[in-house]
């Protein structure tokens, strides 16, 4: 199996990777094709397919940010099951930020993840097992993400002005110890992270005020 990064919407590989998200998230989770241009040529965006055998049956996007020391993983998505695509894709994504932070000077301190709760969606992810809400959020626990403690909303990436709910803004930490984060790194992050989307619901921008009030987020099991 192969870890190819995707750099245009112009290569075969993305309309494949395209229809794999179409596929297994609902459509406020998906940028339109065209609006992808732009991501793909933004050298801090990494865009990565699993390829076995020409077909593209995994596929990661994920951001580093050496000021905040922390990383985001954008979606993780298992095609079929039974190949080991999940753990190819884990481990690969690992050595990859890894060396980002190698590049920039920097130490990881975690990384963040929007995960389903899978008491609040009606998604069938495409009949994938793998990508059911209840399997992945499992297996991210295993893996030893944490939940933060507040409710949390984000905005659609169809890019109309609502806020998606059904997700946990998830972290996790590179120190097992760690229960808490800084309230401002989160505000930052999300900030950051978001500042592509225009037009920001109500409920996000009070999101923003009610953590901005805060000093420290708490982390909780998934």
């Amino acid at each position: 199996m192969d870890y190819i990064r995707i750099q245009s919407i112009s290569d075969p590989l993305f309309k494949s990777m395209h229809q794999l998200m179409q596929n297994v998230f609902p459509p406020e989770e998906v940028y339109a094709f065209e609006k992808w241009e732009g991501p793909l040529a933004d050298s801090g965006i990494h865009v990565y397919a699993a390829v076995h055998e020409g077909d593209v049956l995994g596929a990661t996007e994920y951001r580093y940010y050496p000021s905040m020391k922390v990383a985001m993983t954008d979606f993780t998505i298992v095609g079929r099951a039974g190949l080991g695509v999940g753990r190819f894709i884990l481990k690969s994504r690992e050595r990859d930020i890894a060396r980002l932070a190698h590049e920039s000077g920097t130490e990881v301190r975690g990384m963040f993840a929007e995960i389903y709760n899978p008491l609040n969606v009606d998604y069938h992810f495409g009949g994938v097992t793998p990508m059911n809400p209840y399997v992945r959020r499992e297996v991210l626990s295993h893996i030893g993400y944490l939940r933060l403690d507040l409710a949390y909303v984000h905005p659609s990436w169809e890019e109309d002005g609502k806020a998606v709910r059904g997700l946990d803004l998830c972290f996790l930490p590179m120190d097992d110890t760690c229960l808490e984060l800084e309230a401002s790194l989160v505000v930052d992050f999300l900030k950051e992270y978001y500042s592509a989307l225009q037009g920001k619901p109500a409920e996000w921008l009070d999101m923003i005020q009610e953590l901005e009030q805060k000093e420290t987020v708490a982390l909780q099991a998934i």
